[in-house]
Formats: C-alpha cells, structure tokens, sequence
C-alpha cells in the first residue's frame, strides 16, 4: 500500500474504467431525518466533483410530502450551474416532475420503477403495469427534448414483503422498462439480499432477453455484506457502470429492512486495487465523506473512509 492506496494488481476480463453513478446526495441524504440545508447540499455536491466524480445524482423532483428532504429542488439544482465537465441527473416521477425538471434545465433524468407488486403500490401507490404506463409519457417527452433517461428498477433480488423475487418477473419489468426508450438501466438490490451467483445468473437472462450489458447498471446495498462481491460478479459480466454513495449514506424510505448504498470510497479502494480507472481522488473523496459525516453528526459507515481517516 501506497499513499493511502492498495496495491494496483489487474485481473484479466475486468474492464478497465468504471464510471460511478453517485447517488450520495440524492439517495443518501433523502433518508435523513433533520432537514439537511440547501447550501451544505450544494457544497457537498461541488465537493464530491472536486473529487472526480463524474456522474451525482443531485435531487429528486418529487411531491415535497413524500420525500421532505428533497422539497428544496428548485432552489439546489441552479447552485449547481458553475459546476462543468460532471453530469447531474434528477429523479422524476412523473408529467409534472419532468416539468419542474426541463425549467430548470436538467439534462439527464430518472425514473424508479419496480420489480415487484408490492413495493410498487408502497412506492408510488400504483400497480407495476400501471407505474411502466405512467412513466410511458415522460420517458417519451424527455427522449423527445435529447434528455438521457436511467431507469431505475428496484427489489430485483428480493422484497421484503413478497421474499424471493422470480428472475423472470425482474426481466419482464426490465425489457418493458428499457423499451419504454430508457437509455440505462440499473438493476436495485433494495434490500441487500443478493449474492454473486444470482447477479450472474440475471445479467445473462437480461441478454437474452435483448437487454445489452452495456446499457445495464448495478446499485447494491451492503446490508448482509454482500455489496462488494456483488459489483465483481457484475463486473466479471461486463457492467461499466456502478451506483454507489459517498460515505456509504442512505437506504430506502420505503423498505424499513434496507440498510445503506454501498459506499463509494469501498469500491474505488476495490477498482484501484484490481488496476480499474475511475477518476477518483479517493483521498478527496474521503475527506469530503467525513465532512458530511461531522454535520449529520455520526461517523460514516464506509470501512474505507474509517480507517483512512483513523476513525472509531
């Protein structure tokens, strides 16, 4: 080890950069209970691509009463127009979140949708079908305005009210989802309950189905552990793209067993040691998460921000 830094020792069939969807400031911070200021958003936001990361989720236009953490929307995004060079996409639900988008002049959205019936009507009190027919017309508007669309498709590994979720039913909500015109889709273990065979085992089905590895994301929560092994199964399968949270911050307001995002500073200590790019200054990236973790008040859950930073 080196400057804070493993030892870089390359494995054959891994690609050699990854891009990471951070989603600290949108999916982390939506969680919290305290009302987090618009300006330390805006400021974590401008830290987090000070540190290299290319793609930040920065907020979520939904309605202010099911997610109060991210009713400042209006007033965060434009405190990000000096930052240049880093994509900055926002969660849509719906017509009218698409709306408050383009006036603001977002340029990369997401929908979440997911792969179960239960957390669907949690999640957005509709139906599966029902919520796919609802993000039918946003999709279209944006693909129509040259806006790139993620969607997100969530409890693609388990639910906690229905357990076990069949890998064809994930697939179905997944094709249908991408041929709504989808540019990206990333596959949520909401719960943390996946293991390497089962990623392996959807990424192929997904192919088969016509959905190209290339378009595919993975976002993994660490809440048996698993998070890590899981991205390398994923990796070995050719996924480029990683969702993960700087700190290691959130879970999901909806799914009370769902414990936090894998933390970004985890992977990169990972990607670097297996010789992978990803841009990041991990010492900055570091800082940056025990930053944050000093205003939530508590220590951050990453493994790797703790021992860089000495922590308890």
């Amino acid at each position: 080890m080196t400057d804070g830094l493993p030892m870089a020792v390359a494995e054959q069939g891994l690609p050699s950069r990854i891009r990471i969807h951070e989603v600290g400031a949108r999916d982390g911070l939506q969680n919290e209970k305290t009302v987090v200021p618009t300006a330390l958003k805006a400021e974590f936001i401008h830290r987090l691509a000070d540190a290299g990361l290319t793609t930040i989720e920065a907020t979520s236009f939904v309605h202010p009463k099911w997610v109060p953490q991210l009713a400042d929307a209006e007033e965060l995004f434009p405190a990000l127009g000096d930052i240049s060079g880093v994509a900055l996409p926002v969660l849509v639900p719906n017509d009218r979140g698409l709306d408050r988008a383009i006036a603001l002049g977002a340029r990369r959205i997401a929908v979440f949708g997911s792969a179960t019936e239960l957390f669907a009507k949690a999640n957005l009190n509709r139906t599966v079908d029902e919520s796919l027919a609802m993000f039918a017309p946003v999709v279209a508007r944006a693909r129509a305005e040259e806006i790139h669309v993620r969607g997100y498709l969530s409890m693609c590994f388990g639910d906690p009210w229905e357990g076990s979720v069949p890998i064809d039913q994930v697939v179905r909500v997944a094709k249908s989802l991408m041929d709504l015109g989808c540019d990206e889709l990333s596959l949520g273990d909401t719960i943390g309950v996946a293991t390497p065979g089962h990623v392996r085992s959807l990424l192929a089905r997904l192919n088969e189905a016509g959905v190209p590895t290339a378009a595919v994301g993975v976002h993994f929560h660490d809440t048996y552990g698993q998070a890590l092994s899981n991205t390398l199964a994923a990796l070995q399968h050719g996924v480029t793209t990683v969702d993960a949270s700087a700190g290691g911050l959130g879970g999901c307001p909806f799914a009370k067993s769902a414990t936090g995002n894998l933390a970004t500073e985890d992977l990169v200590w990972m990607l670097t040691g297996l010789g992978i790019e990803t841009g990041v200054d991990l010492p900055k990236l570091t800082a940056t998460s025990v930053w944050m973790a000093e205003r939530l008040g508590r220590p951050s859950p990453s493994r790797t921000v703790r021992a860089l930073s000495h922590q308890e």
